[in-house]
């Protein structure tokens, strides 16, 4: 098990950035698939983008694919997003998670920790 926190998150205009950081405890962090996951209102939590425990294969959503890019650092325990180019469309609670499950990992139920959430809003 391990304890992730999300960091990063705020207000940004339509064609802006912002870069969300996922700090995670536990000594078994380099394990874990990696993931993030968007919930707008009102609407399901959603797969955003997620990253191999080596960080050397990541996966994205097509609706982000261009624009956001998944990193880690296993030293730090960390797990980024950036996010370039964002549109008001962006706009949701964005958490972090992590699996045990390898490959593309795109569904809420391959993930068993999950963050609290940071909320991103985009303004058009």
């Amino acid at each position: 098990q391990v304890q992730l926190v999300e960091s990063g998150g705020g207000l940004v205009q339509a064609g802006g950035s912002l870069r969300l950081s996922c700090a995670a405890s536990g000594r078994t962090f380099w394990r874990y698939t990696m993931g993030w996951f968007r919930q707008a209102p009102g609407k399901e939590r959603v797969f955003v983008a997620a990253i191999s425990w080596s960080g050397g294969t990541t996966y994205y959503a097509d609706s982000v694919k261009g624009r956001f890019t998944i990193s880690r650092d296993n030293a730090k325990n960390t797990v980024d997003l950036q996010m370039n180019s964002l549109k008001p469309e962006d706009t949701a609670v964005y958490y972090c998670a992590a699996s045990q499950v390898g490959g593309r990992s795109d569904r809420t139920y391959e993930y068993d920790d999950w963050g609290q959430g940071t909320q991103v809003t985009v303004s058009s």
